[in-house]
């Protein structure tokens, strides 16, 4: 830290593991490091040439937004300009001393801390927001992230979107589109060898991590009353819901599916991870609110991503879960073959295995089952909560939902994991491969 710091400002900088450098812990502490810290910590990452420096912070406004840390936007003078360098920027802390919920999330940003110097590699394969610097204190979880600033609606680049807001995005396949054929471009070249040999380290694939995670852990009880909610949820709103996924048939067919995925969870987690083809470096939540997007010059549409959280080796469904969860209806119905096709053709141009579009939609399906059995279940009572007027609402795009990103959120995924399940029949596909 730097050595001008009273005793009492130095509480919130921590050294940091990659570059051996006090990084500040909170907005504060930023602000009171000023053009030295950033000086040097800029030439420790390599952002900044030996001769220049920092001259002055222009702006450092702190807020909170997102699951985990603080964030803040700053704006830096420089000694001259170099080219690409840029003087405003988003910075991403993991700690939130303010809210302790908050901070328990603190250790999912060391994935995005290692992802982000790795982003700096001359000719990655993917548009990231430019790193100027990034480090991260295993033991306490404190970590430090400085990229560009996306300039929404400036120059050529469109203006940012919501989650599950798709009927205000122009033109929504073609931002799937754009979607898909980046995340299996990152997800092909590290198949393809394309990537640093070090992501083998970094970002190292937990086969005992993967089938311990999201578990189905409710007693048969349990599982009943689950359903039970639902089915009651269905009945007093049905204008929320798809009549497909509302009637008692569906809902009876689907608890006899629960239960057998709840029996065969093992075997099914085992299934979908047994072909190393099908673990690659992903981002695993790909919505439209995590992209900024731009035209070619040849006026082809193209996406950069942020939010890098949690990022590494994985399942490519949960890359195509986490970005296709958020779509709608119509486009789950009448696109996704089209979409797993471009999947599997860009994850091989890259540089990755050929893939079986079938057999990847399979694979969709049951990893979608799994998160919607062990998550989306949850979704009525936090509609419930977070829309008190719930039987005002006309529709899932009532303003009553709208208004709330946690109700719409919930709604739309809840609703796509359903109507998946029974468009693709889980309870049969289930039934056949492990009953």
């Amino acid at each position: 830290m730097p050595t001008s710091l009273l005793p009492e400002a130095q509480e919130h900088w921590v050294e940091g593991d990659a570059l051996a450098l006090p990084i500040p812990a909170n907005a504060e502490a930023l602000r009171a490091g000023g053009a030295e810290w950033l000086t040097s910590a800029f030439h420790a990452m390599g952002s900044l040439t030996p001769e220049n420096c920092v001259t002055a912070i222009t702006r450092c406004d702190s807020f909170e937004a997102g699951g985990t840390g603080t964030k803040a936007l700053l704006s830096l003078s420089y000694a001259r300009p170099e080219e690409g360098l840029p003087a405003d920027l988003f910075v991403k802390f993991s700690r939130n001393f303010a809210n302790s919920e908050m901070d328990r999330a603190k250790f999912h940003m060391g994935p995005e801390i290692r992802f982000a110097a790795l982003s700096r590699t001359p000719g990655f394969p993917v548009a990231v927001p430019r790193c100027l610097f990034a480090d991260y204190a295993e033991a306490s979880g404190t970590g430090l992230l400085i990229t560009e600033r996306i300039g929404f609606g400036q120059n050529g680049i469109e203006r940012q979107y919501g989650k599950c807001l798709d009927h205000l995005l122009p033109q929504p396949l073609e931002h799937y589109r754009a979607l898909i054929r980046t995340l299996a471009r990152l997800a092909g070249s590290h198949m393809g060898g394309r990537l640093p040999a070090t992501v083998a380290d970094e970002f190292a694939f937990d086969l005992g991590k993967a089938l311990a995670a999201d578990r189905l852990t409710c007693t048969g009880q349990q599982r009943v009353n689950r359903v039970a909610r639902y089915a009651e949820f269905a009945a007093e709103h049905p204008q929320l819901l798809p009549e497909a996924i509302r009637s008692e048939a569906f809902i009876a067919r689907f608890g006899e599916g629960f239960a057998l995925f709840q029996a065969q969870q093992d075997a099914i987690k085992r299934y979908l991870h047994a072909q190393g083809d099908l673990i690659a470096l992903c981002h695993w939540n790909a919505n439209s609110d995590n992209a900024w997007y731009w035209r070619d010059a040849g006026g082809e549409l193209q996406c950069g991503l942020l939010d890098w959280g949690s990022v590494g080796q994985m399942h490519v469904a949960m890359t195509l879960w986490g970005c296709l969860s958020s779509a709608e209806q119509w486009l789950w119905q009448g696109h996704l073959d089209e979409l797993l096709a471009l999947f599997v053709a860009e994850y091989a141009a890259a540089g990755g295995p050929a893939l079986d579009p079938a057999e990847l939609r399979q694979h969709l399906l049951l990893y979608a089952a799994m998160m919607g059995l062990c998550w989306l279940l949850d979704a009525p009572p936090r509609i419930r909560r977070e829309v008190p007027a719930l039987a005002d609402a006309t529709g899932p795009l009532d303003p009553l939902i709208l208004a709330s990103e946690t109700a719409r959120v919930q709604l739309q995924m809840m609703t796509n994991f359903l109507m998946l399940w029974v468009r693709e029949d889980a309870t049969g596909v289930l039934a056949r491969l492990f009953g």
